[in-house]
């Protein structure tokens, strides 16, 4: 079990890398796309969560809505900010209910709130409901994106999270630039700048460092436990 979360959080990584691919592929507005995401990963969990008859008293709803969107403006940087600090307090909230909440149960209760969040976000603004351009194939792209970044993404972030500090999740969450940086390099021919590589072997090796740290932490706390 000591390594699963890791492996976890190293695939989740790979999986919401091809968020920013999936969302260059499509024609739709970014709240449109964010919308349909998650509205189809709530439904694709909704067979999961009453299979297990999960309960959901007590349960703190949660709303975290993920998109991509690339900007150099000042509004983009500040709005990317505060989407990092919002993420942050979503895994410190998340490790803490984790601890006593079924991961469906609580994957589900996120998503729908998001959900829930984005239709009025999008009703209030006047954003569009309805997929732009080839329908048929927005939706494939939606639903591609519901099963690869959220589900295969984000609810295996917090499936580690009953395991791992959020801090160290929080952190993993720079490994998504770089592996689309990677993909885009693949898939889009979008050759990555020196600058690029430079940025994401730094940030890669303080994810390395920051892991091997807490791996250091528990050992030895595991060690004193024993010798008491």
């Amino acid at each position: 079990m000591a390594g699963r979360p890791y492996a976890a959080i190293a695939l989740a990584v790979v999986s919401v890398s091809f968020s920013a691919i999936f969302i260059s592929w499509s024609t739709s507005p970014f709240i449109t796309i964010a919308l349909y995401r998650l509205a189809l990963a709530s439904l694709i969990l909704v067979p999961f969560v009453l299979a297990n008859r999960a309960s959901f008293s007590g349960v703190v709803v949660i709303a975290f809505a993920d998109s991509s969107a690339r900007s150099a403006s000042l509004v983009g940087d500040l709005l990317a900010f505060l989407g990092g600090v919002a993420a942050g307090f979503y895994f410190l909230a998340g490790r803490r209910l984790r601890q006593r909440i079924p991961l469906v149960a609580y994957a589900f209760v996120v998503y729908v709130t998001a959900t829930g969040v984005l239709f009025l976000y999008a009703l209030v603004l006047r954003e569009s409901l309805v997929p732009v351009g080839d329908v048929s194939r927005e939706m494939i792209l939606f639903l591609a994106m519901a099963l690869i970044p959220q589900i295969g993404g984000h609810t295996l972030y917090n499936w580690s999270l009953r395991w791992i500090p959020a801090p160290v999740v929080s952190l993993s969450l720079v490994g998504e630039p770089i592996g689309s940086s990677l993909l885009a390099w693949v898939l889009l021919s979008q050759v990555p700048g020196i600058a690029v590589g430079i940025g994401g072997a730094l940030a890669l090796a303080g994810i390395y460092l920051t892991a091997m740290g807490q791996g250091n932490r528990t050992r030895e706390t595991a060690a004193i436990g024993e010798v008491e």
